[in-house]
């Protein structure tokens, strides 16, 4: 007689070789990690193959395991689309979610390509701005879900990731040793405000010499060496590069990646579109999650 592979449990497998832990896992997939251990245990049982090994205290896959992730992965594709097309009022509808403009890349646009393919009758509308100008949307209805990189976040938030902020400016610059110092922020950039206050402390001068409504131009000005802004580490715009100063600039600390829920738009779609952001976030400090995310895919 034929044996059935449990799905649930295959899903399991997947989300503990992405996030490589058992603890990461079962918080996304709203188990208990005993819950998922007996999970993987029964499917080792029930093939008779060890599926993990765990090295320098992480759980890396097998050969067997890597070969039944693969396999698993096409089997909840399509479990997952099968449920997209034949359901109805669960899986339809339109989901609004604002992301700032830095973070859109790398991890936004595999998240939207595998929510699409689950979910093909869901439309997503991406908004793409500032944090603060998408906190007032949010607050307005505006916005369903919401991406921010604040300091402090605010009642309600999810964080997902810290990050380190760095001056960043043109790949073998020299704008950074200029002084006083010339900026280029966008007027809403909530990063404006904790860079000037770092230059005032190091006892920096500096100047605004660009400024606007229009990011585009802020990153061009850095790129053309110009002047010198700031971003979190990972998020480069093209032809910037981190500023290697030494103790020249002041350091400017952390910042947190949030998510915010407005909770007005029910079903699995919405809350599968966060399970993929937070893998995104979690997986690895975001690189290899846009990795796993487009293998799934």
């Amino acid at each position: 007689m034929p044996r059935n592979l449990d799905l649930a449990a295959l899903r399991s497998l997947v989300t503990v070789a992405d996030l490589r832990g058992v603890t990461r896992a079962a918080g996304l997939l709203n188990l208990t990690q005993s819950a998922v251990s007996m999970q993987i245990k029964r499917l080792e049982e029930g093939l008779g193959v060890e599926l993990f090994t765990r090295v320098q205290r992480r759980l890396s896959l097998t050969p067997e395991g890597e070969q039944l992730v693969g396999y698993a992965r096409r089997m909840l594709a399509l479990n997952d689309e099968a449920l997209g097309r034949l359901t109805t009022d669960a899986f339809e509808g339109e989901i609004r979610l604002g992301v700032p403009h830095d973070i859109v890349y790398p991890l936004i646009p595999a998240v939207l390509k595998r929510l699409a393919q689950e979910y093909p009758r869901v439309r997503v509308s991406l908004v793409s701005s500032f944090t603060l100008r998408m906190k007032e949307q949010f607050q307005r209805g505006e916005l369903d879900l919401m991406l921010t990189t604040e300091e402090h976040p605010a009642e309600g938030a999810e964080v997902l990731a810290t990050r380190e902020m760095v001056w960043i400016g043109a790949v073998d610059g020299t704008a950074w040793q200029t002084r006083p110092l010339r900026l280029a922020f966008e007027e809403a950039c909530m990063f404006r405000p904790r860079a000037m206050a770092a230059l005032d402390a190091a006892g920096i001068p500096w100047e605004i010499a660009f400024s606007g409504q229009s990011e585009n131009v802020m990153e061009a000005t850095t790129a053309a060496d110009l002047a010198v802004t700031v971003r979190m580490r990972g998020t480069m715009p093209a032809g910037c590069a981190p500023i290697d100063s030494g103790n020249a600039l002041p350091a400017l600390g952390e910042t947190q990646i949030c998510l915010y829920d407005a909770g007005v738009v029910p079903g699995r779609a919405a809350e599968r579109l966060k399970e993929l952001i937070r893998c995104g976030y979690v997986c690895a400090g975001g690189a290899a999650g846009v990795m796993d995310l487009a293998l799934a895919s």
